[in-house]
């Protein structure tokens, strides 16, 4: 069941071969809240970047341990699945529950932590203390 969802825009920026080993493509660089109005345009272009507006983040109750996990951590991430189509590229899902974010990393296709923005993490904070009750610490059994 979804229970809350945010607008994001996701910065994509051309990066070209660094060395011969290395082949030219396109990375996300940073991600915001996207605040335009619905009517804007999907994506703003210049010949080496791209805004890609309307991507939702949307919350669930079975990622509540891993978005606590990522808002906790140190250097807290929007997890970003994407790929390209006709050279352009498209963002397929973002997370900010760390669970995630690994299963996306891991899966061998394109994906990317990106450093979550104080508003995003303000917002995240603000639905666990709403939504999220740790594990209860119980007692152990030393049987």
């Amino acid at each position: 069941m979804l229970m809350a969802e945010l607008p994001l825009a996701v910065l994509m920026r051309w990066r070209p071969a660094t060395s011969p080993w290395d082949h030219a493509r396109w990375r996300p660089e940073a991600v915001s809240v996207d605040r335009s109005d619905a009517s804007a345009a999907v994506r703003a272009v210049t010949h080496d970047t791209r805004l890609l507006r309307g991507v939702m983040l949307q919350l669930y109750p079975d990622e509540h341990d891993g978005y606590f996990e990522n808002w906790a951590a140190p250097e807290p991430k929007v997890f970003l699945l994407w790929r390209v189509d006709s050279d352009e590229p498209a963002i397929i899902l973002a997370s900010v529950s760390y669970a995630e974010g690994t299963r996306m990393l891991d899966s061998g296709d394109l994906a990317d932590g990106i450093g979550m923005p104080a508003d995003i993490h303000a917002w995240l904070g603000s639905y666990l203390l709403r939504h999220y009750e740790p594990p209860a610490r119980g007692r152990r059994n030393h049987g």
